[in-house]
């Protein structure tokens, strides 16, 4: 589909590079690296040229690594930081902004300037119940706006769409120094450039 993002993986086995090599060149625009649900440690030597490879290629990651809503293995911010401190022309987008780590994931971003987070299930009902964002996460976010993306996990998802807009409509409106350009920035223009559209 003409539509749609060719987007790659990464696991920790021999093949690795070559494979990813082989998505990137024929125009991957986004590796998806799920740590929980591979149950793999992102750390892993074998990953190092996979890394290096996606950093030299400036595609983004996502990367499910928090300990929400279960703690994986391998997964909390601690652990995906020393990939990062190995490979920090990484851009990574930390996938629901980390939950429910918020203050490490938000360090990360501090640490590194290639570091984005998404929204996916940040502040819906759903999540509100078991991982609470702060209550001045509108004005933690304001210092990294230009660095929040969109995320939605659409379909799959125990609730409205709508929801999760309405959440970012209530950061945007949640500090002055967001409103309307912060809404356009998560909404397209973040998106857009991790994914070279923009």
């Amino acid at each position: 589909m003409p539509e749609a993002v060719p987007t790659a993986t990464i696991y920790p086995e021999e093949s690795v590079t070559t494979y990813l090599g082989e998505a990137l060149t024929a125009g991957a625009r986004a590796v998806k690296v799920h740590v929980q649900v591979g149950d793999y440690d992102p750390r892993d030597p074998l990953l190092d040229g996979a890394w290096g490879l996606v950093a030299e290629a400036g595609v983004p990651a996502i990367v499910h690594c928090g300990d929400g809503p279960r703690q994986g293995t391998w997964t909390g911010m601690d652990v995906f930081a020393e990939v990062l401190e190995r490979h920090p022309r990484l851009t990574a987008v930390i996938a629901h902004a980390g939950l429910p780590e918020y203050d490490a994931t938000l360090r990360l971003l501090d640490r590194f300037p290639n570091v984005h987070l998404d929204t996916t299930m940040v502040g819906t009902p759903y999540t509100q119940r078991f991982a609470p964002v702060p209550d001045d996460w509108p004005a933690r976010l304001a210092g990294v706006a230009d660095r929040v993306a969109l995320g939605t996990d659409f379909p799959n998802i125990p609730y409205g769409y709508h929801q999760q807009l309405a959440a970012i409509a209530g950061w945007a409106a949640g500090d002055d120094r967001l409103g309307v350009p912060f809404l356009r920035s998560v909404l397209h223009d973040v998106p857009a450039k991790l994914l070279g559209a923009g």
